[in-house]
């Protein structure tokens, strides 16, 4: 294996990924940060829902109000997700209420229950005091009555959506009217905060008309609003499970522009949890602590036909994630299954010529499966969502981009080091990850191991399914580099490298203004640690081995308290996570990440067997004779350090299970790339011609001394 070439390889990864993304059709207008607007006051602001629009309603043709206001004002798409992907209209309208998360009592999938019964008279929710105690259960603590305390005395609900928004914890609305046709410009006039219900639109064949008759009130409304009014339309919850929405805001401000928020770091994307401290900056109220959703801004955009374009574009990568996310994960493990047990069955034996036959053909078979997420990521260069058939074409390039990296790796110039070629696709995967996640995780989205907004509610950095792909990746391009260094330079040499990979992955995953991802620093910290120490040929011992264990969660508090100190490290849920803490609210956090841990558990019916597979893997590598492998103890002997690699391999997606709230979902999505790489490793080690070497060390074998130290296992 020559350096150089490495070396080469990760300096195409970076170039390639940053000229050819950047160069590639963005899903929504580029935002420049220069031209950011940040929110002003209003003296009177007007929101209109429409629960279940969505922008392929949206034309000059079919909804001429709302193309108009969008062609003056700030437009963006909207993330429905109130709790749970499956949020109908009263749950979008209960967010506004109290700016954080929360659901009425409904079930997770199925037709969406009415709506509340409101007094038509007075505009009470009498049902509001068992809404407050049913949400008590999901410790997101919403701050009821926060957008109507916003305005004092001057808050009109038009409409029984508009009533639970303005609605107090004990179900009181000061004011109300009973539909959008009382509704006056006198009324408009007179209160600083009006909300609107048009009413949720159907999903039958009567769409189009409904669609038509809300655009018709919302230009009667659009006439009648005070002069210098700032209007918010917005598609809180849905009539089905919830998709991307619409968001359009004129007022000061907002002029001809793209909404945008940190909430998300994507442009023209907001979260509904950010509607409401935004209105309270609109009217110069106080943001309660618990509302944690950022202020909309505005930026310059495209024309608005290109950016609505863009918009649907999305809604399609998202509809395509959904359709096909499963039956990825499931083609992609019994692809990797098929694989390897035809080509065990097709060379069965236990002769030399056997053995060596069948190594070799798992060394391909491995070389082309570790590439399949890297080949995913890919894809997204090319805008396969805004064609005629979007997941035919996702997966085309995904399959082409995976056979070229795997050619690539198989035929380089470290084919010959058994380690090479998983090495080399390993460091690759790192450098496209890394680089996309401090570029806006634009590969990442809607990507099959990437960020669904919908389904998982992450915008950017590492996702949940990519955490332990993400850091195997690293650690084992880590390991290959170290080894690499010990067998051909020197031990400082070897070191250096593990430490150079490991900080540039930690750090490019945890840092706030990146990735932001808490549980792969917990996880990959003292990986990486206990990784330098093998390589160093420190002896383990329980009490080096419970500070490796610590190091990931110091890192971390150091993360988090720089965080919030030093805002122009950028907004995050890590920042927001420390100064609820500090306040003493963090409990809800934790209560949610760790019942969002344990219930990964009862995901599906195959949940379960995760945890056997991983357990039965780490057995089957830390004592291969309990299950009479031969081909493992075989590669321990020739790579001395590739048992405690494959440990640190196998301990990584276990961490990340019990460090990141999706729990088990992070060894289950690391499976299918996990047992590959750890079964081709083992298959090439076995196998090579020459035992390893290191330098200042004996030649390879059991006890032997690596880089003049012995490694106590």
């Amino acid at each position: 294996m020559s350096v150089r070439w490495a070396a080469g390889l990760a300096a195409a990864a970076v170039v390639v990924t940053a000229v050819v993304s950047a160069a590639a059709p963005a899903r929504a207008s580029t935002v420049t940060p220069a031209s950011v607007a940040a929110p002003q006051t209003s003296s009177h602001v007007v929101i209109v829902g429409i629960p279940g629009l969505r922008w392929s309603d949206v034309s000059a043709q079919a909804t001429p109000a709302l193309y108009q206001l969008a062609e003056q004002g700030s437009a963006g798409t909207l993330v429905e997700y109130a709790r749970l992907p499956h949020s109908c209209p009263a749950d979008g309208w209960l967010v506004l209420n109290g700016g954080v998360r929360a659901q009425s009592d409904h079930k997770e999938s199925g037709p969406c229950p009415q709506l509340p019964a409101v007094n038509s008279g007075t505009g009470d929710v009498a049902s509001m005091p068992a809404i407050v105690d049913y949400n008590k259960k999901f410790s997101y603590n919403p701050v009821w009555g926060t957008l109507a305390a916003s305005a004092p005395g001057s808050a009109l609900a038009v409409g029984p959506g508009a009533a639970l928004a303005l609605a107090k914890p004990d179900g009181r609305v000061s004011e109300y009217i009973a539909g959008p046709a009382k509704l006056t410009a006198a009324d408009l006039a007179r209160y600083r905060l009006t909300a609107i219900d048009l009413g949720a639109l159907p999903t039958d064949s009567t769409r189009a008309a409904a669609v038509r008759a809300a655009d018709a009130e919302l230009h009667t409304i659009l006439n009648e609003v005070p002069a210098g009014t700032t209007v918010l339309v917005a598609s809180p919850g849905a009539q089905d499970k919830a998709q991307l929405g619409v968001v359009v805001v004129r007022g000061p401000g907002y002029e001809k522009g793209l909404l945008h928020a940190r909430s998300t770091h994507q442009p023209g994307m907001v979260v509904i949890t950010d509607l409401t401290p935004t209105v309270l900056r609109w009217l110069g109220a106080t943001i309660p602590v618990g509302v944690d959703g950022a202020q909309l801004t505005s930026s310059g955009r495209s024309a608005l036909a290109a950016t609505i374009k863009d918009f649907t574009g999305r809604q399609t990568a998202e509809r395509v994630w959904t359709s096909t996310h499963s039956i990825f994960f499931w083609t992609y493990a019994l692809a990797d299954v098929a694989a390897l047990g035809i080509i065990g069955l097709a060379f069965w034996g236990a002769t030399e010529e056997r053995r060596r036959r069948r190594a070799a053909g798992w060394r391909i078979a491995g070389a082309f499966a570790v590439a399949a997420p890297a080949g995913t990521f890919l894809a997204n260069l090319v805008p396969w969502w805004q064609y005629a058939h979007p997941a035919l074409w996702e997966y085309a390039m995904s399959v082409a981009w995976t056979a070229v990296i795997g050619l690539v790796a198989l035929r380089g110039r470290w084919r010959r080091d058994p380690l090479g070629p998983f090495g080399a696709v390993s460091l690759f995967t790192l450098v496209v990850l890394a680089l996309d996640v401090m570029t806006g995780s634009r590969l990442e989205l809607e990507s099959p191991f990437g960020l669904s907004v919908l389904e998982a509610g992450r915008f950017y950095g590492i996702g949940n399914e990519a955490l332990g792909i993400y850091g195997m990746a690293a650690l084992c391009a880590a390991a290959w580099l170290g080894i690499w260094g010990l067998r051909s330079r020197s031990k400082g040499t070897g070191l250096a490298l593990v430490c150079v990979v490991g900080a540039f992955a930690v750090v490019v995953s945890g840092w706030p203004g990146f990735g932001a991802k808490v549980g792969g620093t917990i996880a990959m910290v003292p990986c990486f640690a206990l990784l330098l120490m093998v390589l160093a040929g420190i002896r383990l011992n329980w009490r080096r081995i419970a500070l490796a264990a610590i190091s990931g969660l110091v890192l971390f508090a150091v993360f988090a308290l720089i965080n919030y100190a030093f805002p122009i490290t950028g907004t995050s849920d890590i920042s927001s996570f420390t100064g609820n803490t500090l306040h003493g609210h963090g409990n809800g956090l934790l209560n949610r990440k760790i019942g969002s841990n344990i219930g990964s558990l009862t995901v599906n019916a195959y949940s379960p067997v995760v945890p056997v597979t991983v357990i039965l893997a780490g057995l089957m590598l830390w004592r291969p004779s309990w299950f009479r492998l031969s081909t493992a103890p075989r590669a321990y002997r020739a790579e001395p350090l590739l048992q405690a690699v494959l440990g640190i391999l196998w301990l990584m997606p276990v961490l990340g299970w019990f460090a990141d709230d999706s729990g088990v979902i992070v060894a289950a999505a690391a499976l299918p790339f996990g047992l590959p790489l750890g079964i081709a490793l083992l298959a090439a080690a076995a196998y090579q011609d020459l035992s390893a070497r290191y330098v200042g060390s004996a030649t390879a074998g059991a006890g032997s001394s690596v880089a003049g130290q012995t490694i106590d296992r």
